[in-house]
């Protein structure tokens, strides 16, 4: 399971896995992938299963990216910390407490409504509405009247001192001084907005389950409308000839869901243009020779924000001695070099090495199985009681890794029971707690706040995990202005969540993107989180 706070919070809580298929009511026969010609079909290969398209409920990374193509943000982020006008031209403030959005001039929706403040308006207050199925609320903690753990108000229907000013600004006040990229990124680029003059009649409580949400967007800001998702196979798409940022070069697009062991074939054989990446979409390591080998292809492997993590259910795990074992016990460098083929890191906590918040002076945990079962003797921990352990597949390498922590911690005596279930199933048992330990694959973002993981009651606090010192910490990193500040503050951020582990980070595996060559323009690039910045602008042949 990959997930991205989002998305990147995320909104997982009794969201059924969509069964069988549904088209949208415009498509037609026509936009069926076999009846497009070859250079104007790009195929993508992915891994991940969506656990929907529901804008209101999808919270996981796969769902939340095949979205993004027809849904746009205010900004996007084209390179770490870099960002790019959207639906937005730019968000500032010259007190980091009262903030500006101006909107683009031209921006409109698919049936050629424009895109006005009061979308803006209209977005944020839904996402707060607590009668609103929309974990997202959690992009938005930081605003004045908000709840800072959920996003949520606590009463009534609309954010104190969110104002439209006129059709293309609106104001917002955040409940104390915020730093300029917390901002960008968190409601810039990872609220989607929605069509105020679409949904203003269905009350909040609905919306998840209206044709909007169940069927996927038909008003929308995005490069392309989504016309067709069969679950587990494919999701079709075919260019918004109307898009404010220039008619896509590429007319269809089709994200062909597979085992990641078949994306090197499809390469091969030229079924698939590209693979998705970002943890999603990954070729597999050991087929790396093989990709590399084929004339047609371009490859390129680059380090990733993206990491995976075993989950501790701290309500099963209360004593941090068994977690502290647990950790111990895993030799997560054999995961690295055997699995991924070097291609990785080991890392403590939700920083990888392309975040300048990591502490490269913190001592990593280290693989010793004495020392865990020291720690799981001292603990009292009944080595007879059986420890649910629920593993997601789609991901071979995670899959390959469970099998390896399964067989360390049976070696320090524990009895563990692996489970494995799709990802749409494994996510919701997650949210339910329905676990001891389970893996999550994680995507955050260049901001350091991880609220939405750490938080007491946060949509990614999986474990039940809370204390006092990391609340009060977490919230001060959020109102705390500039790199040289908030530094100290996540460096024990760190040391605390190396310590009380209710997330251990496993590894962060490097980010594989192939694609044919005639895709001049597109694919996955260094920064994956910024693939998305110029769609439109995708091409074959010459740029």
């Amino acid at each position: 399971m990959t997930v991205s706070l989002s998305r990147r919070g995320l909104l997982f809580a009794g969201v059924p896995a969509m069964a069988g298929a549904w088209v949208l009511s415009s498509c037609s026969s026509s936009s069926d992938a076999e009846s497009v010609a070859a250079d104007q079909l790009l195929t993508i290969g992915t891994v991940n299963t969506p656990s929907g398209l529901n804008v209101f409920t999808a919270s996981d990374i796969a769902a939340t990216w095949a979205l993004r193509f027809t849904l746009d943000p205010l900004l996007d982020q084209s390179e770490p910390l870099k960002f790019v006008p959207r639906i937005a031209q730019s968000i500032e403030s010259t007190d980091n407490i009262n903030w500006t959005i101006k909107l683009r001039s031209g921006a409109t929706w698919s049936d050629g409504q424009p895109i006005t403040a009061d979308d803006i308006v209209f977005t944020f207050n839904t996402m707060a509405n607590p009668k609103a199925a929309m974990g997202t609320s959690t992009y938005l903690t930081t605003l004045d009247g908000v709840s800072p753990a959920t996003g949520k108000l606590a009463s009534g229907t609309e954010i104190p001192a969110l104002k439209k000013v006129d059709d293309t600004t609106v104001t917002f006040k955040t409940a104390s001084v915020v730093d300029n990229n917390y901002i960008m990124e968190m409601i810039g680029t990872k609220v989607l907005i929605l069509p105020k003059h679409t949904l203003k009649d269905i009350a909040p409580e609905g919306l998840a389950k209206s044709d909007y949400g169940v069927k996927g967007p038909t008003v929308f800001s995005g490069a392309y409308k989504i016309t067709k998702f069969t679950k587990d196979t494919s999701i079709e798409y075919e260019a918004n000839p109307t898009y404010y940022a220039g008619k896509p070069k590429i007319s269809n697009v089709v994200m062909k869901i597979m085992p990641a062991a078949n994306l090197a074939g499809e390469l091969s054989a030229g079924t698939i243009t590209m693979n998705s990446g970002g943890g999603i979409g990954n070729i597999p390591f050991g087929d790396m020779e093989t990709v590399k080998g084929l004339s047609g292809v371009a490859t390129s492997i680059n380090p990733s924000i993206g990491f995976q993590t075993m989950y501790f259910n701290t309500l099963t795990f209360t004593d941090k001695r068994v977690r502290q074992a647990i950790a111990h016990a895993i030799n997560r460098p054999q995961i690295v070099s055997q699995l991924l083929k070097g291609n990785g890191e080991v890392i403590d906590g939700p920083f990888s090495s392309v975040n300048p918040y990591l502490d490269k002076g913190l001592t990593p945990i280290a693989y010793d199985p004495e020392k865990a079962k020291s720690l799981l003797a001292a603990s009292g921990w009944d080595t007879s009681k059986e420890i649910n352990f629920v593993i997601p597949t789609g991901n071979s390498v995670r899959e390959a890794s469970a099998d390896i922590i399964m067989e360390n911690l049976k070696a320090i005596g524990l009895n563990v029971k692996g489970s494995k279930y799709d990802f749409p199933t494994a996510f919701s048992m997650a949210g339910k707690h329905n676990y001891d330990l389970v893996l999550i694959g994680l995507t955050l973002t260049m901001d350091p706040d991880v609220t939405s993981v750490y938080g007491p009651g946060a949509t990614y606090n999986f474990t039940s995990w809370k204390t006092d010192r990391n609340s009060e910490l977490l919230a001060k990193g959020k109102q705390t202005v500039g790199q040289a500040a908030r530094t100290p503050i996540y460096k024990e951020l760190q040391a605390i969540w190396q310590d009380e582990l209710p997330v251990l980070t496993l590894y962060s595996n490097y980010e594989v993107s192939a694609k044919q060559k005639p895709l001049k323009v597109g694919g996955a690039p260094a920064f994956w989180s910024g693939m998305m910045a110029n769609v439109e602008a995708w091409q074959f042949g010459a740029a």
